[in-house]
C-alpha cells in the first residue's frame, strides 16, 4: 500500500476510535485500496466504518469533524466515507441503510448525509450494495475482525439488479457531444467491465484488471485497451462508444443465466 495512504489510514482509524469508543466495531478499506489497484493522483480512498448500534447525531458529526479533509488532510483525490451498523453490515441488504456518508478532499466536492433516507434517488441508491458486496470479497481490514465475517455478500438477484441500475445511472449521465474523445469515457468502460466479470466469473477486481480479463478473452479488446491506456495519459473513447459498451454489457447481464 502506498505509504502516505497507509498513515492516513492509521490516523482515520485513531480519530474514528477517538469519536466513537468501544462502539467502533471494525474499519475497512474498500475501492482501488482494497483491490490493490490504488494510484496516485487519481484514486480515491473508500473507507467503511463498521459501528455495534446507531449513531447520533452528535457522533456523527464528531466523525465528520475529524475526518474531513480540513482535519484530517486526505492524500489522494478525496475520502469517501460510509458508516454502517453491524447489523445492516451483516444483512447482505440492498438497501443503502448506512449512518452516514461523507466525501472530502482537497479537489472531491464535500458531502455528507447524516441518514441513508437523505441520500437522493437521481444520486444513485446502488453504491451501496455494491460496496458491501466488494468489501465481502475483498475488503481490506484496518481494525477489527477479518471482512468477510462482517460484511455480507448480495443475492444473485440483488447483485444483477443493483448492476444494471449502476449501468443505467451511468447511460443517463451527460457526455461531450459528437465524436471526440470524451475524459471519463475511460472510467465507464472500464467500470462495466468489472460489472460483467463480476455476473460472469464471481469475482470482484479493480477496473484494470476486469477490463484485461474480458480483453484476453477478445471481448471489446481495442476499446477496453484504449480505456485503460486513457488512465495514464492516452486518449479516452469517445462517449458514442462508451455507451454502446454500457448497453452491451447492461443487456448481458439483464440476459445472464441464473
Amino acid at each position: 500500500m502506498d505509504s502516505d495512504v497507509r498513515r492516513y489510514l492509521d490516523e482515520l482509524v485513531g480519530a474514528a476510535r477517538d469519536v466513537l469508543g468501544g462502539d467502533l466495531v471494525g474499519a475497512y478499506a474498500a475501492g482501488s485500496v482494497g483491490l490493490d489497484a490504488y494510484q496516485p493522483g487519481r484514486s480515491d480512498v473508500d473507507v467503511a466504518l463498521v459501528c455495534a448500534r446507531s449513531l447520533t447525531d452528535a457522533e456523527k458529526r464528531g466523525l465528520v469533524g475529524r475526518l474531513r479533509h480540513e482535519a484530517l488532510p486526505c492524500p489522494a483525490r478525496g475520502l469517501e466515507l460510509v458508516v454502517y451498523r453491524r447489523d445492516v453490515a451483516r444483512s447482505g441488504t440492498a438497501e443503502p441503510g448506512f449512518e452516514l456518508e461523507l466525501n472530502s478532499g482537497a479537489t472531491m466536492p464535500f458531502r455528507q448525509t447524516l441518514a441513508a433516507a437523505d441520500r437522493p434517488a437521481e444520486d444513485g441508491l446502488f453504491w451501496y450494495g455494491l460496496d458491501r458486496s466488494i468489501l465481502h470479497a475483498v475488503g481490506r481490514t484496518l481494525t477489527g475482525p477479518p471482512a468477510p465475517a462482517v460484511f455480507a455478500d448480495l443475492a444473485p438477484d440483488d447483485l444483477r439488479r443493483l448492476l444494471v441500475d449502476a449501468l443505467t445511472w451511468w447511460l443517463a449521465r451527460p457526455t461531450p457531444p459528437g465524436d471526440a474523445p470524451a475524459p471519463g469515457a475511460e472510467d465507464a468502460v472500464l467500470g462495466a467491465c468489472r460489472s460483467l466479470v463480476r455476473v460472469r466469473d464471481g469475482a470482484w477486481l479493480s477496473k484494470v484488471a476486469a477490463g484485461r480479463r474480458l480483453a484476453e478473452r477478445g471481448y471489446a479488446a481495442d476499446l477496453i485497451d484504449r480505456a485503460i491506456a486513457a488512465r495514464t495519459g492516452g486518449t479516452p473513447p469517445t462517449g458514442p462508444e462508451a455507451r454502446a459498451f454500457q448497453r452491451q454489457v447492461r443487456d448481458e447481464i439483464v440476459e445472464f443465466p441464473g
